[in-house]
C-alpha cells in the first residue's frame, strides 16, 4: 500500500507537536518520513532538507539582525519606558491593553519591522497586570497573531510590501499578469474579515476572567518620572531608518543592519556592548530563525516527493465545474501545506505553480486568483506550530509557564482566524467573480 508523503508527514508533525517534542526535531523526523513514503532514499532526503534550507536565509538572517535591534532597544532602556506608560495609561481597563497591545504589533509589520523581535522584550513585563486584570492569554494570543498577520496581508508596508511583491511576481510568472500595487486593493478585505474574527474573540470567546499564578511574573517598579532621553530617540530614528531602506531596497537584512549602524554610530549605544547585542539577538530570534531554515528543508523535501501533485489530481474532477469547490479545495491545501511548512510566504510560490492554471482554466477573475492566493497561503500560519506567528505569542506569555504553545497559543488563533480566512475568501471569491 503507498502513502500519500505529504499527508502522512503533516500528520506527524502535528502528533509529534502536540505530544510536545520540539519542533525542529518533528520537522525533521517528519521531513525523513516524507522521503521515505515516497521511496528516496536516505542520504538524498538530508541532502534535499539541507539544500532546501537556503530558500529562508534571508529571512532567517533578518531574524537574526531585528532580533538584535530588539535587544537594542531593550538595553536603552525604551521597552522597559514602553512597558511603564502602557500601564501608566491603561489603568484597570483590560480593552485599553488589548487595543495597545494590537496596535503595537501592526506596527512591528508596518512601521517598525522587528516582527515578533518585540514580543518577549515588550509582554513579560505585562504579564502581572494582565494577571491582576485577570485577562485570558489566549486572547492575548488571538490579540498579537492579528497584529502580526493581517497587517501583512492587507497593507502594502513592511512585511506587507514582501509578501504581496511574492504574490505578484509568482502569479506573473505562472500566466496572471499583476503589480504588487494591486495586490493589497483585494486582499485587504481578508483583513477585514480577520478584524471581525478577532472582536469575536476579545467580546465572545475569552471575556471570561481567568486566573494566573502571580508568583513568577516578571515584576517593574513604576517610576512616574521616567522621561525619553538622546539614546531613546536615536534608537527610534534607528527604526525608522530600518523601515524606510527596507521600503525602497526590499532588502529587510538591509534594513536592520543600517537601523542598527545608526544606533552604534550615534552612540546610543556604546561599540563595546556589540558582542553582547548580537549575542542576545541570536537568543531573542535564532530559534525562530532555524525553525524558518527547517521549514525551507521541510518543503523541499514535500516538493521532491511530488505528494502534492497526487492530492490535487485526485480532487481536479470532482470540483473542475464549480468555482466555489474550487475555491474550498484551494483554500483546504493552502491550510494543509502551511500548517506543515509553517510559513505563508514559503507557500506562495508552491500555490502559485499548482493553482493559477486551474483558476485560469475555471474562468476565475484576477481579482478572485490574488484573493484565493492570499487566503490559502496565510491559511495556517496562526495555528500551525511551526510558525513565527505562534511562536512568537507563546515565547512571551509563557515566561511563567503558565501559557501552553498548542493549547493557548495554536488552537486559539486556528480556529479564529483560518475559519475568518476562508469564509473572507470564499465571500470575496463570489463577489468578484
Amino acid at each position: 500500500m503507498e502513502f500519500n508523503a505529504a499527508i502522512v508527514s503533516i500528520l506527524v508533525l502535528c502528533i509529534l507537536c502536540l505530544f510536545k517534542i520540539n519542533v525542529l526535531i518533528a520537522l525533521m523526523i517528519s521531513s525523513i518520513v516524507a522521503g521515505l513514503c515516497a521511496k528516496i532514499p536516505i542520504h538524498k532526503i538530508m541532502d534535499l532538507f539541507i539544500s532546501g534550507m537556503g530558500q529562508n536565509s534571508e529571512t532567517a538572517l533578518s531574524y537574526i539582525l531585528l532580533g538584535t535591534l530588539a535587544a537594542a532597544i531593550c538595553h536603552t532602556g525604551l521597552a522597559k519606558i514602553m512597558s511603564i506608560k502602557i500601564a501608566q495609561f491603561i489603568k484597570n481597563n483590560r480593552y485599553a491593553l488589548i487595543f495597545i497591545i494590537v496596535v503595537i504589533s501592526i506596527m512591528s509589520q508596518n512601521l517598525i519591522p522587528v516582527h515578533i523581535a518585540f514580543i518577549p522584550i515588550l509582554i513579560p513585563p505585562l504579564i502581572s497586570l494582565m494577571n491582576k486584570l485577570q485577562i485570558d492569554r489566549r486572547l492575548i494570543a488571538c490579540s498579537l497573531a492579528f497584529g502580526l498577520k493581517a497587517p501583512y496581508i492587507s497593507l502594502p508596508l513592511g512585511f506587507g510590501l514582501i509578501f504581496q511583491g511574492l504574490v505578484a511576481d509568482n502569479l506573473t510568472q505562472n500566466g496572471v499578469m499583476v503589480q504588487k500595487s494591486e495586490v493589497w486593493h483585494y486582499s485587504f478585505f481578508l483583513g477585514v474579515f480577520m478584524f471581525i474574527a478577532l472582536l469575536i474573540a476579545i467580546f465572545i470567546s475569552y471575556r471570561k476572567p481567568r486566573i494566573y499564578n502571580d508568583s513568577n511574573a516578571v515584576q517593574y517598579e513604576g517610576d512616574d518620572n521616567v522621561k525619553f532621553e538622546k539614546k531613546h530617540y536615536i534608537t527610534l530614528l534607528g527604526a525608522i531608518i530600518t523601515l524606510l531602506i527596507q521600503i525602497l531596497t526590499s532588502s529587510l537584512p538591509l534594513g536592520a543592519l543600517m537601523g542598527l549602524c545608526v544606533i552604534f554610530g550615534f552612540r546610543a549605544i556604546s561599540h563595546k556592548n556589540m558582542d553582547i547585542l548580537i549575542n542576545e539577538g541570536v537568543g531573542l530570534m535564532g530559534f525562530i530563525a532555524f525553525v524558518m531554515l527547517v521549514c525551507a528543508g521541510f518543503g523541499a523535501v514535500l516538493k521532491e516527493t511530488d505528494s502534492i501533485n497526487s492530492i490535487i489530481n485526485f480532487v481536479i474532477p470532482f470540483i473542475e465545474h464549480s468555482k466555489i469547490l474550487a475555491a474550498v479545495m484551494i483554500l483546504a491545501i493552502g491550510l494543509f501545506i502551511t500548517i506543515g511548512i509553517g510559513s505563508s510566504f514559503g507557500t506562495i510560490p508552491i500555490l502559485a505553480v499548482l493553482f493559477t492554471p486551474l483558476c485560469l482554466k475555471l474562468g476565475f477573475s484576477t481579482p478572485s486568483i490574488i484573493v484565493l492566493i492570499c487566503a490559502a497561503a496565510a491559511l495556517g500560519d496562526a495555528g500551525s506550530p511551526a510558525s513565527e506567528t505562534t511562536l512568537g505569542p507563546t515565547s512571551g506569555l509563557n515566561v511563567d509557564n503558565q501559557h501552553d504553545h498548542i493549547k493557548d497559543t495554536c488552537i486559539p488563533t486556528f480556529l479564529h482566524f483560518n475559519i475568518a480566512l476562508i469564509i473572507g475568501a470564499i465571500v470575496l471569491v463570489m463577489i468578484f467573480q
